[in-house]
């Protein structure tokens, strides 16, 4: 017979278990996403506790990037967004020195290895690059 809820204890168990370690493999993701913006917004002259806030440290990469805050609105359309995101990456990899490769890759795919390198090497965020 199909049931949509588990019918034992064990199945139950292993729900529940499945849910703690999801939560808290995203909780670790979100603590290296705060700690690497924390070192990026500094480097460009923000305070480093606004990227605990999540729509605000949107925001203020769109100001790294070099763009008005309210440009950040932009993510709220579905595709216009994503394509907002890519150039957004794009000119703070171009901003820290790096190519496009670096940004693609690093910075929209795998963006916590990326901020991280970007927040702890001796990369400088120079406006001007843009």
């Amino acid at each position: 017979m199909l049931t949509s809820s588990p019918s034992s204890i064990t199945d139950q168990t292993s729900i529940f278990a499945l849910s703690g370690t999801t939560s808290f493999v995203a909780f670790a993701l979100y603590v290296l996403t705060v700690v690497a913006l924390w070192k990026v917004f500094t480097k460009a002259g923000h305070p480093g506790w606004l990227a605990i806030i999540p729509i605000v440290n949107i925001v203020f990469l769109t100001k790294i990037a070099g763009f008005s805050g309210w440009f950040a609105l932009l993510y709220i359309i579905p595709i216009v967004g994503f394509v907002f995101h890519i150039i957004v990456q794009l000119r703070v990899g171009r901003a820290f020195g790096h190519g496009w490769v670096f940004s693609l890759f690093l910075l929209v795919f795998l963006y916590v290895v990326g901020y991280l390198i970007i927040g702890f090497s001796d990369d400088r965020y120079r406006p001007e690059r843009i």
